[in-house]
């Protein structure tokens, strides 16, 4: 391990941070394996004979999980404020894997293997539900936690790696979907193959990092800050040494219990704006329209006329990595106001982009896929990973888990609504349906530009002056 200052290690930082967004990359991972499941998922339900699967039902199921994140990120706060950020976490981890095992077999115990039928999409969809669950905790308490080990200088950074863990999960995954897809390519019975075990290996790949995760969670620390509303202000000040070195510590143990009067306030004690700014990043970051993308990737190419639809869709991964960096690298210089403007004007040109090359005739492909790229790309150095740096950092520390859970919740009730609404819009209007998305992209920048406070530089104590300061 290098040391920085007495006793801080850089290497202790570093292991407990990657621990951490391994939590971020089981969630891109969950979901994003339904994008290349789904077709032989569906073919396999349509050969139910006690019930119809309809086309409905097919939605439902593609976004079941979703009803799980809402339910995990509604009790993240509740889990998080009484069992700690820690354990929260551990109980997330066994959501995946039971999850991805029971997709995988779905019929353990109590069906007929390989035989369709109303009960076993029950179960299958119950499953995806679990992982949800397990998803929606993540997603709340993995920034939370990033956010309350990390030295404020090095914050917006660290919970970055958050988002890049996601998209690094989606990219995972659409490389696993892709080989196993490839592998049975030249089998004369591929499709029958896809329909009866290639999704459920996409769905069962996600045991091995949800085990991975589920067991390095036990090796990291609880949060200081957690630790000191506990009453253990001895064991915050190992980790707080560990982490920034004796003297630094000590500093940063007074101001958490200066801000640490109570256990918890009440969820309006610093004024209802603060509440509303964390639910309505929640809401912008969805109501863009990234997810859509994000989850049908394969269709929408190949309604673009572009070659392999899961080559493209590998691409977009790789580009998506590759600006998430740029986030990571540029949020403690600039800041996040500016990230966050920027992209909402770079994604605007983009969806305006891809509705032009839908609303008027003769424009080639390419141009749709490359608007695409831009559009998707320009989330991913702003609403990506700065999105849940302002979620896990604008919140004071006494109502941080309840705000935490809720500004999430909100934000997986509107990624379902987004989600169970594109299919038919895009159906219906691509040209309408990203132009409403670009409408989204602007108002999101003009909201951000008159509300959202900067909080580059600022420790999370300083968050309860900043907030007592505006009621």
């Amino acid at each position: 391990m290098t040391a920085t200052q007495q006793g801080a290690s850089r290497g202790y930082l570093f292991f407990i941070t990657i621990v951490a967004v391994l939590g971020g990359l089981l969630f891109g991972y969950d979901t994003a394996v339904i994008s290349g499941a789904e077709r032989g998922l569906q073919a396999f339900f349509e050969g139910a004979k006690d019930f119809e699967y309809t086309k409905f039902l097919h939605g439902f199921t593609s976004s079941s999980a979703l009803i799980g994140c809402i339910i995990g990120s509604a009790i993240s706060g509740l889990m998080a404020g009484r069992l700690g950020r820690k354990k929260s976490l551990f109980i997330a981890g066994i959501c995946f894997f039971l999850s991805a095992a029971g997709s995988y077999n779905p019929e353990f115990l109590f069906f007929e293997k390989g035989v369709a039928t109303k009960g076993l999409w029950v179960a299958f969809n119950l499953y995806r539900v679990l992982g949800g669950i397990g998803v929606g905790m993540a997603s709340a308490i993995c920034p939370m936690y990033i956010a309350e080990v990390a030295p404020a200088n090095k914050r917006g950074k660290l919970v970055s790696w958050n988002q890049f863990a996601i998209i690094f999960g989606q990219l995972v995954v659409y490389f696993v979907n892709f080989l196993i897809i490839q592998s049975h390519k030249n089998d004369p019975a591929v499709v029958e193959w896809t329909n009866q075990i290639g999704w459920r290996l996409m769905f069962g790949s996600e045991c091995v990092p949800a085990g991975l995760f589920t067991l390095l969670i036990l090796l990291v620390p609880e949060t200081p800050r957690y630790l000191v509303m506990s009453g253990q202000d001895s064991k915050a000040l190992d980790v707080l040494t560990k982490i920034n070195g004796k003297s630094v510590a000590m500093q940063v143990l007074e101001d958490i219990k200066s801000t640490v009067v109570e256990k918890k306030e009440k969820l309006f004690a610093y004024g209802v704006l603060v509440i509303f700014i964390g639910c309505m990043l929640s809401v912008f970051q969805q109501f863009v329209g990234i997810n859509a993308v994000l989850y049908f990737a394969p269709r929408i190419f190949e309604s673009m006329g572009m070659g392999d639809p899961m080559t493209q869709t590998v691409l977009m991964g790789i580009v998506n990595i590759s600006f998430t960096l740029v986030a990571i690298f540029t949020v403690e210089k600039l800041g996040r106001k500016p990230l966050l403007i920027t992209g909402s004007l770079g994604m605007a040109i983009g969806a305006i982009g891809v509705a032009l090359a839908d609303a008027l005739p003769g424009v080639p492909g390419i141009v749709g896929v490359l608007s695409i790229m831009i559009y998707s790309a320009s989330f991913m150095f702003s609403w990506g990973p700065i999105c849940w740096v302002l979620i896990s950092e604008i919140f004071p520390n006494t109502i941080r888990g309840a705000a935490v859970a809720i500004a999430v919740a909100f934000q997986w009730i509107s990624n379902f609504i987004v989600s169970s609404t594109f299919v038919p819009l895009y159906t219906w209007s691509p040209a309408f349906t990203y132009g409403m998305y670009a409408f989204f992209c602007i108002l999101a920048a003009l909201f951000v530009w008159r509300l959202v406070p900067e909080t580059k530089g600022k420790t999370l104590e300083d968050m309860s002056k900043l907030w007592r300061g505006k009621k």
